[in-house]
């Protein structure tokens, strides 16, 4: 085991682009990296029970294979009122068949687990950590929550209160602060957007609350994550800079969020990979390998 309990790891969401970064959580499972806290909204959530259960070929599989199964999402997905991606599928059904979890090496993880969604009706950040885990349907409806886009997936309701993508929330969607807050000053990032990338306002900000009058706290949240983002991304540099912090961003990022073509996605997943084993040595020096 490499001992970095004195670490926190910080994944990036970004939806299908988890697929260049997938290879990244492979390889620190490979290398039996025991983080002390780990934590990531939307695609990051996914990513993050994957390294804690410590499941390389699901960290693989759940950005390029399950793609490609019929119940995964699409224009068909959406007429049919399932959302374009079919969530409840992806999320808290793909577990029990596709994508199977392994329950046992999740919950004997001791590392600390950070998954953040936000509310529709208030737009604030609720947190959702090991002491909220009481079992595998529980934790599924989590990652569901946090990786909700609003108008591409149904979103997950829990006593009458709709919840959507985590990266909604106070941190924009890297979660360096909440990395902090949890006492970890030495922290590891995993981001899916090149170093140089900065978010621009939204255009046009009526129609984004046009299109989602029905949810206006939401709406807002849309109009105001560029700049949380940044904030958040200019702290990571600024860590980065004094050495607190060890970050993999892609050299570049050949596919979107929403790509669906297997074959794009497994070149995306090679990209990455040979990426990170040129960065490795380097990750290995930071975390006291």
């Amino acid at each position: 085991m490499m001992d970095a309990r004195d670490t926190a790891l910080v994944i990036e969401g970004g939806g299908l682009r988890g697929a260049y970064i997938a290879p990244v959580i492979a390889r620190l499972i490979e290398e039996d990296v025991q983080f002390g806290w780990v934590g990531g909204v939307s695609a990051g959530a996914s990513h993050t029970i994957n390294i804690l259960s410590r499941d390389a070929g699901r960290a693989e599989a759940s950005f390029t294979t399950l793609a490609a199964h019929r119940e995964f999402g699409g224009w068909g997905s959406f007429l049919r009122g399932r959302g374009y991606f079919n969530g409840e599928f992806i999320y808290e059904r793909s577990h029990e068949s596709a994508l199977p979890l392994d329950e046992q090496a999740f919950y004997e993880n001791p590392a600390e687990m950070h998954i953040e969604t936000v509310r529709s009706d208030t737009a604030e950040t609720i947190a959702f950590n090991r002491a909220d885990v009481t079992e595998t349907t529980k934790l599924m409806k989590m990652v569901r929550a946090s990786s909700t886009l609003p108008g591409f997936m149904r979103p997950l309701v829990r006593d009458g209160v709709r919840y959507f993508d985590g990266a909604l929330g106070y941190s924009g969607g890297l979660l360096i602060d909440a990395a902090r807050r949890a006492g970890y000053d030495k922290i590891c990032v995993i981001a899916t957007r090149p170093r140089e990338y900065a978010k621009s306002p939204v255009k046009y900000p009526q129609l984004v609350r046009r299109v989602l009058r029905r949810e206006p706290a939401i709406a807002q949240a849309v109009i105001d994550r560029p700049a949380r983002y940044n904030q958040s991304k200019r702290q990571v540099l600024d860590l980065e800079e004094k050495g607190i912090a060890q970050v993999f961003f892609p050299e570049s990022m050949p596919i979107t969020s929403g790509e669906k073509k297997l074959a794009r996605l497994q070149a995306a997943y090679r990209q990455g990979r040979a990426q990170f084993e040129r960065e490795w040595p380097q990750w290995r020096e930071f975390l006291g390998g």
